[in-house]
């Protein structure tokens, strides 16, 4: 029980310590690329370069005042761990976008290379957070509110809510600089996906053949790759059929295409691309555990 708690601890120093280190990546990217080229940001933040624009408030007061309400909403609605983890985001963006402001100084005045880098870093820096179970809250409370109460998806509503903000920063800043941030923000997007879900260099093939049970043999045989055999049914013919899944590496997608053409010329074969392969033959699920140290018997 004791050992329990004291993992829940790391653990939870960990995430402190991940959403932190998010948060000063994201920061330095929009201070360094995106405030310093007068481009927009999605969401709260976006929001708040509004009011840094307009009246020179600082983002660290505008952020945490904007994010005050939600936050006494979501306790309510969504529990404390996620609250915390919330409130843990929240100030930590307050605070480092104060800490990065002098932080070294890009001088990049190139707006689309301001709009990339500012994409990049604010992506890396969303994506560490978010793979540590924090939000920077904003958006993604309101967004869960929706989604309880009328049911619709987070992504419609906090895409709904950067292009708000997006087209009310373009009467201030431009047309071009808005576009511009357009190019951030689908840059962020995609850094954010590969940051939680990693590049992959796996994929999922599903083989259905009259043959699946020696194509599975050839396949385990020659690439040493665990397979399963589903059941499924023919649509047109309602014949019982065996379906072959095997997760393979990129580079054995031939060699799993020649042995089906070799075994069976017409097997049909879907390829899938996936994330996060855990498990035997690739990342490991968990570490494997440290062997107890055998201890030596008393001697009499």
């Amino acid at each position: 029980m004791l050992l329990q708690r004291d993992n829940r601890t790391q653990r939870a120093i960990i995430s402190v310590i991940g959403i932190l280190a998010g948060c000063f990546l994201f920061t330095f990217g929009l201070n360094n690329f995106i405030i310093a080229n007068r481009l927009a940001e999605g969401g709260f933040v976006g929001i708040s370069l509004l009011g840094i624009y307009l009246y020179n408030i600082p983002l660290s007061l505008s952020f945490i005042v904007l994010n005050i309400p939600l936050l006494f909403i979501g306790w309510y609605r969504f529990g404390r761990v996620f609250i915390f983890k919330t409130i843990i985001g929240v100030v930590g963006v307050s605070v480092m976008s104060e800490f990065t402001v002098d932080l070294f100084h890009m001088g990049v005045q190139d707006k689309l290379l301001a709009a990339l880098y500012g994409g990049v870093f604010s992506g890396i820096g969303l994506g560490i957070i978010f793979r540590f179970g924090g939000t920077t809250g904003g958006a993604d409370i309101i967004a869960r509110l929706v989604n309880q109460t009328l049911g619709w998806s987070m992504g419609r509503t906090m895409f709904a809510i950067d292009v708000i903000v997006i087209t009310s920063t373009a009467f201030i800043v431009g047309k071009d600089a808005a576009m511009y941030s357009l190019v951030a923000l689908f840059v962020a997007a995609r850094v954010i996906d590969v940051v939680n879900e990693g590049v992959s260099n796996s994929r999922a093939m599903f083989i259905i053949s009259d043959e699946t049970q020696e194509i599975a043999t050839q396949i385990q045989s020659e690439l040493e790759r665990g397979t399963t055999l589903l059941h499924g049914v023919g649509g047109y013919t309602g014949r019982d059929k065996q379906v072959l899944y095997v997760v393979v590496s990129r580079d054995e997608i031939s060699r799993v295409q020649e042995i089906c053409r070799d075994i069976d010329p017409l097997a049909f074969l879907v390829v899938n691309e996936v994330h996060d392969v855990l498990g035997e033959g690739f990342n490991p699920l968990k570490k494997p555990a440290k062997p107890k140290p055998q201890l030596e018997k008393a001697k009499n």
